[in-house]
């Protein structure tokens, strides 16, 4: 969610292509509903993957980047935290490894990262769950056709995990599973369970100073936006204690550091997050509510967290996935991790891509 510790990052890029569509100033970026061809990747004999650029998504244009060591591999579709916190300058350096069977594919969304800088939201403009699912169906549907699969993998971590099972509800024909981590699941009741473990853990500790931070804040929900931000770095703290931190060789790509690109994530990581909690507490974080999607799932649906994750339970996380019919199911927790990601979280999310999601994308 807002602020997640390698998502700080600010990420840019100079030089912005397409496979071997060179998008520029005055070159209008490809649109799914304009068909797109095959990636020249896909011709032939299946060649390594290494594409980014703009694709028109939801009438504006939006970054996108894909990266695997074939084509032939199956695509997974990441849908990052923040909201406002793309992974596309890190990707290499957290995800690289899964590139060796899959596509991974990193997307920043509306009003986030490259595609805040590119396409700025109209004054007045406001995120909306729908529109950005929506979006988010819509990238889904034009990799499968640019990469010539039936379906992609969906990956969601915290908003990601938000926004990803709007998707996977409204149109399951398009993934073959959903993974989940950090699952947030309904906003009222996580947040609430997140201040109880809080207030219990700064108690025992006799910590006065984030006592002073929680009681100040006062209990859930809140109509304040920085107490979102206040009570965020009391949860830092805690979780720092009991989990590893993520690796020192996790590091921004070399050319996501232009100026610009610093001062659009920046500026989208805030217009999101205020769209996210709203001015008085009524932003789209208000509205999570994920069961009353309905918990039956067309798709299998695995679940990866962190057994301290203070920002979002995982018992949340577990009572939703005990209530979830899916076609199949799993649930994988973490001794040494919380809500932000590090080694241990990435070598479980893999495993579970690997051995229970890949043999999905190989039946006919």
């Amino acid at each position: 969610m807002k602020r997640c510790l390698v998502a700080t990052l600010a990420l840019g890029l100079a030089a912005l292509m397409w496979g071997s569509l060179a998008v520029s100033a005055d070159t209008p970026a490809l649109s799914p509903t304009q068909g797109p061809s095959l990636s020249p990747s896909c011709t032939g004999k299946p060649s390594k993957v290494d594409d980014s650029g703009f694709v028109v998504i939801g009438g504006i244009e939006q970054w996108v980047t894909a990266k695997g060591d074939s084509c032939a591999n199956p695509i997974i579709l990441f849908i990052s935290g923040g909201p406002g916190n793309p992974l596309s300058g890190l990707s290499d350096s957290i995800y690289g490894a899964g590139q060796r069977d899959f596509i991974v594919v990193q997307w920043d969304q509306r009003g986030s990262g490259m595609t805040y800088g590119r396409s700025p939201p109209a004054p007045g403009e406001k995120l909306t769950i729908e529109r950005m699912a929506q979006d988010g169906n819509e990238l889904a549907a034009y990799l499968a056709k640019r990469y010539g699969k039936r379906k992609v993998i969906l990956w969601g971590s915290s908003w990601g995990s938000i926004l990803a099972v709007h998707m996977a509800k409204a149109h399951p024909e398009l993934f073959y599973a959903y993974v989940g981590t950090s699952q947030v699941v309904n906003s009222i009741e996580t947040q609430a369970a997140s201040y109880k473990k809080l207030m219990a853990l700064a108690t025992s500790d006799n910590d006065t100073a984030s006592l002073a931070v929680l009681n100040g804040v006062g209990s859930p929900p809140w109509t304040d936006p920085r107490s979102f931000g206040k009570v965020r770095r009391v949860i830092r703290k805690y979780e720092a204690k009991v989990t590893l931190p993520p690796p020192s060789t996790w590091h921004r790509a070399a050319a996501y550091t232009t100026e610009k690109a610093e001062d659009d994530y920046e500026a989208g990581e805030d217009y999101s997050f205020m769209n996210f909690v709203g001015m008085h507490g009524d932003g789209m974080l208000s509205q999570v509510d994920l069961p009353k999607l309905g918990t039956d799932f067309a798709i299998p649906v695995y679940f990866v967290e962190g057994a301290h994750d203070l920002l979002a339970p995982p018992e949340m996380a577990r009572h939703y996935y005990e209530s979830i019919t899916a076609p199949d199911k799993g649930w994988v927790l973490l001794e040494h991790s919380g809500h932000d990601p590090n080694q241990e979280v990435v070598d479980a999310e893999y495993k579970v891509l690997r051995e229970k999601v890949l043999p999905l994308t190989q039946v006919k």
